[in-house]
């Protein structure tokens, strides 16, 4: 009987994982273009990319000696 090739296997399961990640990645970019994908909310902080480009973000005051 013949041994199992385990080098062969974990390659294999490495491409798999590497071409799930480039898919992923390609939906992504897809998504980035496509704004107006029905997943996405309109005018939604969380989502709305248009107003994280020009909201000036925001720093936390630090406390002062005084109080």
């Amino acid at each position: 009987m013949a041994t199992p090739n385990y080098g062969y296997e974990k390659r294999q399961k490495e491409l798999a994982k590497k071409k799930k990640k480039e898919d992923k990645a390609r939906e992504k970019a897809a998504r980035k273009l496509n704004p107006s994908s029905p997943g996405l909310a309109q005018g939604d902080p969380e989502t709305d990319v248009a107003s994280l480009e020009h909201d000036a973000p925001t720093v936390p005051e630090l406390p002062t000696k005084d109080g």
